[in-house]
Parts: C-alpha cells; structure tokens; sequence
C-alpha cells in the first residue's frame, strides 16, 4: 500500500470514529410497567398474563407504533390497585375516573380519552318497568367488589355497603347477569352493569332482548383517564405523546368503536398531543 493511500485509510477510519463519537444517541428501549385489573371490555388479563379486551389492542398497537417502548403487565384487582400503586409495583393505570379515589393522591392525570356508563339491569317481568330501580335500597342487589358506583356515593368498603343495602359481591359481570336471570330476588334482583359489556353480551345472546329489564338512565356516567406516577416512567403527557400518532391515523377510533365504546365529546377535534 503506498503512503498516499495509507493515509487516505488512516483519515477515513478517523473520520469514522469522529462521526461515530458526535452521533446523536438514540432512545434506548424503555419499558413501562402498565396496571391492569378486570374491567370487562375495557380491560382484563389473560392466561399469559397478557392484557386483553381493548387495552391489550392498545398496548399492541402503542408498541407497533413506537418501536423503543415496551409495555409490561403488571396484574392487580380493583380493589388492590391503589395499595400496589402506592408500593410502586406499576407506573400507569389506564382507562380511570379520576373520581374513584386518585384524586386524593399525588398522581399525574391526562385528559379523558375514554367514555363509556353502567346501567341497571333486572329479570323482565309483566308490570316491570323502569320505576323499579327508583329504590335500590329495597332490592336485593349484585355488584363487583371494588368497583365505584353512583348510587353507593362512590363508596368501595364491602363492609360499609353491607349495612346500607342488600348487597352481595361478585367478581364478573357474566356471573351476575345469570344470577339476574335465574330469577332468585332473595340473592341478586339488580345488577351493575357497563353499557359496553352489555352491549356485547346481548350481541352474543339476543335473546336476553326479551329477559332483561334495562333502566332508562345510568347509575353513572364517567370518562377515563390515564393515572401515571408522578417522577415516574412516563407521565401522563407522555403517554398521551405516544397516543397522538393512533389518535392522527385514526386507529385509536377504530379500537374504541371495536369494542363498543365511546371517545367523549370533542375528543378527537380537541386533541392536541402536550
């Protein structure tokens, strides 16, 4: 090799290496541990430990869309969720009302992105109207232990709520709508249910049309919001950043729509990423 060309290999590697050390340095992988308890469709977790329903959609969809970031599972129970947030076991809850309990504690809060309302349901009988959920304090009732409703004030002490009404616990919705129609009021003649669930499960067993009785007006109406640990892996804007791309493309709309649910009002023509 003549000197010349020695050289010309000598400054090429030295470029090389210049170039190599000012490179900017790109994102490394960063993995966000997601909690996640039943909330049929919303969400639940599978056999694997997987997320399902709508948000394992999303998380699959948030990984696609951003290659450096990875979701895990962390698996808690609605009544469990806050005790393990708080021993930081998960950095952010997806699809929460702020108003069930995370107002009071320091947590970093997006703006809503979901919607959906829990309804009252009961056996479809002659003369049976409406009217009959205008005292729930005089029915026996079924609900999902740990969850918030509007007609108990938000209140989730099993205990507290066995003294104000006739109530007995569940953990599935499927569960509580057989209980309804096995016609047995000295157990469950009112249930809870989403509107979302319901949707779905009289998709799957048209003929509760002609069982159920479906009250005109919801125990509640709530939109969801993403809960992230403040100084956490990502906040709440952050999240919302890596929503933005489904939220632009659409995607995120298809899935809501997919699984029955609702975006609240102005969500899309108001969203801006922070």
């Amino acid at each position: 090799m003549s000197t010349k060309a020695h050289i010309r290999k000598l400054l090429a590697i030295l470029a090389a290496a210049i170039m190599l050390a000012t490179a900017p340095v790109y994102a490394k992988e960063t993995e966000i541990t997601v909690g996640v308890y039943h909330f049929p469709p919303i969400a639940s977790v599978g056999n694997s430990g997987e997320a399902t329903g709508m948000l394992g959609d999303l998380l699959q969809e948030l990984e696609q869309a951003h290659p450096t970031i990875s979701f895990r599972v962390f698996h808690t129970s609605p009544k469990r969720r806050y005790l393990d947030f708080d021993a930081g076991l998960y950095d952010v809850i997806f699809f929460e009302s702020p108003d069930w309990g995370w107002t009071e504690k320091e947590v970093d809060i997006s703006r809503p992105i979901l919607a959906d309302e829990e309804l009252y349901v009961a056996l479809k009988k002659p003369g049976r109207d409406s009217s009959f959920f205008d005292d729930l304090k005089s029915r026996s009732i079924v609900a999902i232990s740990g969850y918030h409703y509007g007609f108990t004030g938000y209140e989730t002490d099993n205990s507290v709520l066995e003294q104000r009404f006739n109530i007995e616990f569940s953990d599935s919705h499927t569960r509580n709508i057989k209980l309804i129609k096995a016609d047995r009021p000295s157990v469950a003649e009112v249930a809870i249910v989403s509107y979302s669930y319901l949707q779905r499960h009289l998709a799957r067993h048209p003929e509760d049309w002609d069982k159920l009785l479906i009250s005109n007006e919801p125990d509640q109406r709530y939109q969801l919001s993403i809960i992230a640990r403040k100084d956490g892996a990502a906040s709440a804007d952050e999240m919302l950043r890596l929503l933005a791309p489904l939220v632009d493309n659409g995607r995120y709309r298809q899935l809501v729509e997919n699984w029955g649910l609702q975006l609240p009002a102005g969500f899309l023509t108001g969203f801006e990423a922070p």
